[in-house]
């Protein structure tokens, strides 16, 4: 699951590329916030980052791309390595890859509540405008592990921390908002996405190795 050379050249390699890809996701970020801010009063506030769970990927993955400026100019190959870019990394490409894809999950469980003709105004953003942005998560997930690495302590903490995740949403009930009763399915389906996210990261990353560890780069 990685990206192609083409994108890492534009995006991840050039100044105004980088830029663009940062501005685009901090803005995303904020539209996404949007979504949640009328809620999140009633949760309580160390539990927001939980809370807001596409934003929260979309802050993971903008952190990971910030450790790109420094190479900037030289090949992604180049690019830091060690063990916390590592946790980084690895929390942001999971984060994208579930989320991206737990939306569009979400919305076609609860169907008949989103979808509609494209023209719709609601239907516009509330179904195809969600899904498409979300599911452009994952394909951004692909270009991580170009520049990063992964441990098996950051995959088991990724791990837990997505379910933890999501014990707050279905546990103690604080899942995003949605326009109908996730009912056993949905939260079920979650956990299953936390877990198949991790094998991706798995799959996707080059393992850190002992020189990356010791390095200073």
């Amino acid at each position: 699951m990685t990206i192609s050379r083409r994108f890492v050249r534009q995006y991840l390699e050039r100044g105004p590329g980088l830029a663009w890809l940062l501005a685009v996701n901090v803005l995303a970020m904020l539209v996404g916030l949007r979504f949640y801010v009328e809620t999140m009063p009633d949760v309580p506030t160390y539990l927001w980052p939980l809370y807001a769970d596409s934003p929260a990927a979309l802050f993971l993955v903008t952190l990971s791309l910030v450790t790109l400026l420094p190479n900037l100019g030289r090949s992604v190959s180049e690019s830091p390595r060690n063990r916390p870019l590592a946790y980084l990394h690895t929390f942001a490409f999971a984060w994208l890859v579930k989320y991206g894809v737990w939306t569009a999950v979400a919305l076609n469980l609860g169907f008949s509540q989103y979808f509609g003709l494209p023209w719709e105004p609601d239907a516009l953003w509330a179904y195809w405008f969600i899904i498409v942005t979300h599911l452009g998560f994952v394909v951004e997930a692909g270009a991580l592990p170009s520049f990063g690495a992964t441990t098996r302590g950051a995959l088991a903490t990724a791990l837990g921390a997505l379910l933890v995740n999501d014990a707050v949403d279905y546990v103690w009930g604080y899942h995003p908002p949605l326009r109908y009763d996730p009912g056993l399915v949905l939260p079920a389906a979650t956990v299953a996405l936390s877990i198949l996210s991790v094998v991706a990261a798995s799959r996707a990353f080059d393992r850190l190795s002992s020189r990356d560890q010791n390095s200073v780069r």
